[in-house]
């Protein structure tokens, strides 16, 4: 039986999973912040260190284990040298 909430639904019948594009959405902002930390040359505990949060946060972050608050993000993000920015586009 499906759950309600587990849709969105848009115009016509057409039914987009939640749970998928939210997998995609993380699994892409991961790649981003990962690869940044490893062009950059630094650990987990670097980061961490940089980001004042605890290298555990930053490890289950990574490993997409944990789902990091807006202010996390923005922390980790700004000691990467770089800045979050969250849009909304069309389908």
């Amino acid at each position: 039986m499906e759950r309600k909430m587990d849709y969105i639904y848009s115009d016509g019948n057409q039914k987009i999973l939640i749970e998928s594009q939210q997998k995609s959405t993380r699994k892409y902002i991961i790649d981003q912040y990962v690869s940044y930390r490893k062009k950059m040359g630094i650990t987990q505990a670097e980061l961490a260190r940089r980001a004042g949060v605890p290298r555990t946060n930053i490890t289950r972050f990574e490993s997409g284990s944990y789902n990091p608050s807006l202010e996390m993000m923005v922390r980790i993000a700004a000691a990467l040298g770089k800045k979050l920015q969250i849009e909304l586009t069309e389908n």
